[in-house]
């Protein structure tokens, strides 16, 4: 087959050698033309170094065009993968750490929260540009896949203002999938699911072994794992008030909704400080420096390490190459994307993004009606819903009344936060970030005023719960975990077990 898949993110390690490798299982795409895009010559250079050499070390003649240009990279480019962070863990930092001296405390914040938010101010914006060359040099009808952060607001601005077809894709529904499954001691090929929700707040609204209903039996096998009911407290009281099963994990889910990182002492009632991603305080942004310095650490030994051997037994669970080998080769994939609504959700608006199931073949991408989603967790997607929309409208126009409205309206930050500190707050972020926001520069000018006046509301001391971060000397210690962390995608794939 003769067609172009273009990385744009790709000095991304992670994603971009996973990706790649799961696209080179498939026999078909060995003649394929790809292009690696990124504005870090450094890490560029790395990544495609490395996945050449895989290519080299498995047979295949690939040669990656790997280029600063990402028109160049776009050129006549069927499919576009996305996986940038924009502003980096540089810019990440601010996310976690300005909030927190308003008492906001973030495990993840990329999705929703204050840190969510503002990271959607900097990747609409480029998102746009993306879709503007893509419209102009790709391949006509080309498709984005988009595994960027936060999912929702990225793919809605995209399809919505970008007009480019883009398909939103996470691992949190395939996770909690095998999670359910491994509880009930099931395998996981034997339960079928069905999720329906926004992107981080994804419902198992049908859970099924030979057709009985499991869904009875979910709360009381997490609550009866000695290590769920310790990992998973936010999860499992979640369900019980709705009902139902989230895809998001402890420390995620817990930063979406008001009722559990309010307050240091109830925080500390939710969350295990076991590994990062059961609640603790800027736990992603840690892992990611620590995974950052680990690849500039040890790259030349993972040169010389055996390459990845390309087989459909070690492609991941990423939807993304199996998308594209639906829509190229005509086999049939069914897997949970994030797209438009539509009429998909009936009690959630047709203007939002929606992770539901799909099925992809050689017509295309196929989304199946759900309906409606319960009504309590249709209400829990409809909050974030509306910060989405306005939080997506602001970063679009630059306005920051709608950018004000959207912390206000978000749960976490508003269960916090007077008005007051949320526009004092939101000043500090959108000067920290003025870099990466073009659409704000005459709002950054009067901001800089407003912070410089004498009358600023004093910061909190809280520093939130914390695990210290690695050195590399820490991390020579256990080699295998720090590659491990480097290296995947999800970056809690693999948890401890209980001590």
């Amino acid at each position: 087959m003769s067609f172009k898949i273009a990385f744009i993110g790709a000095g991304s390690v992670g994603f971009t050698r996973t990706l790649f490798s799961d696209l080179m299982a498939v026999p078909e795409f060995h003649d394929i033309e790809v292009a690696f895009t990124d504005i870090n010559q450094h890490n560029l250079d790395m990544v495609t170094a490395l996945c050449q050499r895989d290519l080299e070390e498995n047979g295949i003649g690939i040669k990656i065009h790997s280029t600063l240009s990402r028109r160049e990279a776009f050129q006549d480019a069927r499919y576009i993968i996305n996986c940038v962070r924009i502003g980096m863990l540089e810019a990440f930092e601010t996310d976690i750490e300005i909030p927190l001296k308003y008492g906001i405390d973030q495990c993840v914040g990329d999705t929703l929260c204050a840190g969510g938010i503002m990271y959607g101010q900097r990747g609409v914006a480029a998102i746009l540009d993306f879709c503007k060359d893509i419209r102009e040099v790709s391949a006509p009808g080309a498709i984005m896949l988009n595994y960027s952060n936060p999912n929702a607001m990225l793919t809605w601005a995209a399809n919505k203002y970008g007009k480019v077809q883009t398909i939103g894709l996470c691992h949190g529904v395939q996770g909690g999938h095998i999670q359910i499954a491994k509880a009930l001691g099931l395998p996981t090929d034997e339960v079928d699911i069905i999720c329906a929700g926004i992107n981080h707040q994804t419902w198992y609204i049908s859970v099924k072994h030979n057709g009985e209903d499991l869904l009875p039996k979910i709360q009381p096998a997490f609550q009866a794992d000695e290590e769920l009911s310790r990992t998973e407290k936010v999860r499992i009281d979640v369900l019980k008030n709705f009902g139902y099963y989230s895809t998001e994990s402890n420390g995620h889910l817990s930063e979406y909704v008001a009722w559990y990182r309010k307050r240091p002492e109830e925080l500390e009632k939710w969350i295990d400080l076991g590994i990062w991603i059961n609640g603790e305080t800027g736990g992603y942004l840690r892992v990611c420096r620590e995974g950052r310095n680990w690849f500039e650490e040890d790259f030349p030994n993972w040169m010389t390490e055996p390459a990845k051997i390309y087989a459909s037994e070690n492609r991941s669970i990423e939807h993304g190459s199996f998308i594209i080998e639906g829509l190229e080769t005509g086999r049939i994939y069914r897997g949970h994307f994030n797209v438009m609504n539509e009429g998909c959700i009936t009690n959630l608006p047709d203007e939002s993004i929606v992770e539901v199931p799909g099925y992809v073949d050689a017509n295309g991408i196929n989304i199946p009606k759900v309906g409606d989603l319960p009504l309590g967790c249709a209400a829990v997607c409809s909050q974030s819903i509306w910060v989405q929309r306005l939080a997506v409208e602001a970063a679009v126009t630059g306005d920051i009344k709608l950018l004000r409205q959207a912390m206000l309206m978000d749960p976490l930050t508003g269960a916090v936060c007077a008005p007051a500190e949320i526009y004092q707050m939101v000043d500090e972020m959108l000067i920290a970030c003025e870099d990466w926001l073009p659409q704000y520069q005459k709002e950054i000018v009067a901001a800089k005023i407003r912070i410089s006046s004498n009358s600023l509301i004093p910061a909190k001391e809280y520093k939130g719960i914390r695990v210290n971060e690695k050195s590399i000397e820490e991390m020579r210690k256990n080699k295998e975990e720090a590659k491990e962390n480097a290296a995947e995608t999800d970056k809690a794939k693999k948890r401890p077990s209980v001590k």
